[in-house]
């Protein structure tokens, strides 16, 4: 299994598509997390703007930076998942694997295993450019450098971990489900965007809708980081797609069904992936 893995792992490296990925969402993270604030907060002396620039210091880098994970960084995992499985499809490596090598199921655990380890660089490298970024800003505003406590830290990249994590399997399960990834990107998007988003919207208005919603990646996700101080999940964000506002669910139940969601979004690739054909 480790050699499966140890390809799936160098097939992954060598794309550029995840390279690409990595890029863009590490340099969203640090525009939106950082950049846009830090300019805004020197541009303005509201009493919202000093906040927004107290929350840019380093003892508050877990608060800060969880807050892209339940969507934008969702978005990114969900991409990931799909084009790591799904392009197989598209260039006919699946059929080449199950017919000389190992068992589909085999083969399959190798990719979704190596896809978990990919997902740690998307976790940590925007923790530590935002590290970075926190104690630059310090220094220009004068700040003490005070970090953040360790538990929060290794709290809040254990729960971007599980995030990304539920949506990367999420992404699987398109790309298996349509066998390629043109659609499975496009049903993904538009699910977190259009379903998951304009649903948990309207439970504000429409009560029948908040047990549905409760049920949601994206309701878990919002709930899970709520407890680490996560502003796009307390009504203190600007608003925009990020944004939530419930309903929410406990902790523990966040982590249940996001859990759950990993383990059923791959069970159902699995069960797909074994029965059908690949071609």
């Amino acid at each position: 299994m480790m050699n499966e893995i140890r390809v799936e792992l160098l097939v992954l490296r060598k794309r550029t598509a995840t390279w690409v990925l990595l890029g863009v969402w590490t340099l969203l993270a640090m525009i939106f997390a950082y950049i846009v604030p830090y300019m805004l907060s020197r541009t303005s002396t509201t009493m919202a703007d000093t906040a927004a620039l107290r929350q840019l210091m380093p003892d508050r880098i877990p608060s800060n930076l969880i807050d892209g994970f339940p969507f934008y960084g969702g978005a990114f995992a969900i991409m990931l998942g799909v084009l790591a499985i799904g392009s197989d499809y598209g260039w006919g490596t699946l059929k080449t694997l199950f017919t000389q090598g190992p068992s589909r199921l085999r083969v399959f655990g190798a990719k979704v295993i190596a896809i978990a380890i990919t997902l740690v660089p998307f976790v940590i490298l925007p923790f530590v450019l935002g590290g970075m970024s926190s104690v630059i800003i310090a220094l220009l505003e004068n700040s003490p450098i005070i970090g953040p406590s360790a538990i929060s830290l290794v709290e809040a990249v254990l729960a971007s971990l599980l995030i990304m994590l539920a949506w990367a399997a999420f992404g699987i399960v398109l790309a298996v489900l349509s066998r390629g990834t043109s659609l499975a990107i496009g049903v993904g998007i538009l699910y977190t965007l259009a379903l998951e988003g304009l649903l948990s919207l309207m439970a504000g208005s429409v009560s029948l809708l908040e047990p549905l919603v409760k049920l949601f990646v994206r309701t878990n996700a919002y709930s899970l980081i709520k407890p680490l101080g996560a502003a796009s999940a307390d009504g203190a964000s600007s608003g925009g797609p990020g944004a939530f506002d419930g309903p929410f669910v406990s902790t523990t139940q966040a982590l249940i069904m996001l859990a759950v969601y990993v383990v059923v979004f791959v069970g159902v690739s699995a069960v797909a992936l074994r029965r059908r054909d690949v071609a």
